[in-house]
């Protein structure tokens, strides 16, 4: 083996290997975060989708009951969460003439590591984060200055850091979202932008609260339980009483098992409505043919 082969065998060795020590909890993070992500894609899709399913505006209903056949109506679909219903009220903030020294002792306070900054209506003008500070500090410490021939984006980070109110070390414009925007299209802006919190504002641009990551993993992901009453109402719809008399439904992390007797084309249509659900990771069939 050459010096290059030999290099790459190196380095294909090393990218086989784990970046970290696999703890014992590293299998139930992966599964949550598959969840998760599952979880993402699925509501962002039945949003999108929302407006092309339902009836067309001034489309003729059926009057009478010739006119429409006789049917038990549809399970109520879940009401797709919004970011109102899981953002924090009130939200902490920091009006923009803040002096720096005052920003940091807030941080601290408030256990967070960025806040919305605020003008005098309070509009929402941009958030000041630890990032703002440390620049901040680092600049004083070092008294470093960029060169004849600095990189623009430095320069004018220098520049940014010489201010001593929030105004003038806030990244701006915040990045925010509305209440009454779906916690899946919040999730998607947290994920693109890499924040962990999200200013909450009105339709014109004041403050009215904030909503955290985790409380949007929180809202995507439903427990066992959500889970297991979405699988009953499946069964009670697609199921005659007699069919579903002996079956029993567990749900684990996610996983639906099936145990009991149920004649086999009701089972067959059963775990295919099972594994429609979202949030459902595997459905175990163990029933018995009726």
């Amino acid at each position: 083996m050459n010096h290059h082969e030999n290099f790459s065998a190196e380095t294909e060795a090393r990218q086989g290997l784990p970046v970290r020590p696999w703890s014992p909890r590293e299998t139930d993070r992966q599964d949550i975060l598959i969840r998760y992500l599952g979880a993402v894609a699925t509501a962002a899709a039945e949003h999108a989708g929302a407006e092309e399913q339902a009836p067309a505006r001034g489309t003729a209903q059926p009057t009478s009951a010739a006119a429409a056949p006789t049917q038990e109506p549809p399970p109520p679909e879940p009401r797709v969460p919004l970011v109102r219903d899981v953002m924090d009220v009130p939200a902490a903030s920091m009006r923009d003439d803040l002096p720096y020294r005052d920003i940091a002792r807030l941080l601290a306070r408030e256990q967070v590591g960025a806040l919305p900054v605020v003008d005098a209506d309070d509009h929402v003008v941009g958030v000041v984060s630890e990032s703002d500070l440390l620049a901040k500090v680092a600049f004083e410490a070092s008294g470093h200055r960029p060169g004849h021939v600095g990189r623009l984006r430095e320069r004018r980070m220098h520049s940014k850091v010489r201010g001593e109110t929030a105004a003038d070390l806030m990244t701006s414009p915040a990045i925010t979202v509305l209440p009454g925007a779906t916690v899946a299209e919040a999730a998607w802006l947290a994920t693109l932008s890499r924040l962990k919190r999200l200013p909450v504002t009105d339709g014109a641009g004041r403050l009215v609260g904030v909503v955290r990551r985790n409380a949007l993993l929180q809202a995507l992901i439903r427990d066992d339980a959500g889970i297991q009453a979405d699988v009953e109402a499946r069964i009670e719809a697609c199921c005659a009483p007699g069919d579903r008399a002996e079956l029993k439904v567990a749900v684990h992390d996610g996983i639906v098992e099936l145990t009991g007797r149920m004649p086999s084309a009701t089972t067959a249509r059963l775990v295919a409505e099972v594994e429609d659900i979202a949030d459902v990771v595997e459905v175990k069939n163990l029933l018995t043919t009726a």
